[in-house]
């Protein structure tokens, strides 16, 4: 039997990710060291590194040369962070398998807490979420653009080029990085998806589908679906803040989230409780977070 070609972007977090996700597959298979081999892929969107996301094309940025490697047959699964997969997916592409959700909160980087920034302090983030959490705690700060790794953006506080910025805390562990404060949930609340790792794979090979199976984390991925069906009914994109996390709780999921006006100063917010594989749940929760946002909050949104 034949070992896997697994995808993946090239950055360091995205290679260190990719290892882990070989190394189970490894392991629950019964199979040597390298029987699953990395291929790095090119993404546009690590190429451009000075204009936000949503000004050249998306999270699709993170997704299409994979997509495309994975679709002419190059690899035979692609490995995510699932917060940079566009909600709306090709038929031809299974979300096969995600790993246990790591540390689903922020860490800033440069200060103890927001609320102890300097008056009028710099911060770097290309996340509309981020910029827009962060605005609505502290409206006199600046938050202005920055892309880059994570080690780019670490390196930009540290030579004062902003005073501080937000990293995934998952993110900053899988790269054995110890920096920054986490943030609790209840101040700044997640990315739909935030500290997941998925796999995809062809919709039609059944063989890969059967081995992703044996790494899926099936809690994770029923608060993951849930989270995606709840972005995809907002017709939520890259330059839409939009937070959201699900849970397992006593049986039921629930889930809580946020939308926001671009500057932060509007915000709405509700919870719902429902079963496992219930997406219509999630989704009428958008929708009645539309129903009721301003329209500097809806704007940003392009539901069906």
């Amino acid at each position: 039997m034949q070992g896997l070609r697994l995808g993946t972007r090239g950055s360091p977090l995205a290679l260190a990710q990719a290892r882990k996700v070989a190394a189970a597959i490894e392991t629950s298979q019964r199979w040597p060291d390298g029987w699953v081999q990395i291929v790095e892929v090119t993404t546009t969107g690590d190429k451009v590194q000075d204009r936000p996301l949503a000004e050249i094309g998306g999270k699709a940025l993170w997704t299409k040369e994979l997509d495309r490697a994975l679709l002419a047959g190059e690899v035979d699964f692609c490995v995510h962070s699932m917060k940079d997969v566009e909600s709306i997916r090709p038929a031809e592409i299974h979300i096969a398998a995600v790993r246990p959700r790591g540390d689903v909160r922020d860490r800033i980087i440069g200060a103890e807490s927001i609320e102890k920034l300097k008056e009028g302090a710099v911060v770097g983030t290309s996340s509309p979420r981020r910029k827009a959490q962060v605005l609505r705690l502290r409206p006199d700060l600046t938050v202005v653009p920055i892309r880059g790794n994570v080690e780019t953006r670490l390196r930009k506080v540290e030579e004062g080029e902003v005073d501080a910025t937000l990293l995934s805390a998952a993110g900053l562990k899988r790269l054995e990085i110890v920096a920054g404060t986490a943030i609790p949930t209840e101040i700044v609340l997640p990315a739909p998806g935030q500290a997941v790792i998925g796999m995809e794979c062809r919709t039609n090979d059944t063989r890969t589908q059967s081995v992703l199976t044996g790494v899926n984390n099936q809690i994770t991925y029923d608060c993951v679906m849930a989270e995606r069906a709840f972005t995809r009914a907002l017709g939520a994109t890259c330059a839409s803040p939009v937070a959201a996390f699900c849970v397992l709780e006593d049986g039921d999921l629930r889930m809580r989230a946020q939308l926001f006006s671009g500057d932060g100063s509007e915000m709405v917010e509700d919870r719902a409780g429902f079963d496992c594989g219930d997406y219509d749940t999630p989704a009428e929760l958008a929708l009645t977070l539309l129903a009721k946002a301003p329209p500097s909050v809806r704007s940003l949104f392009d539901a069906q």
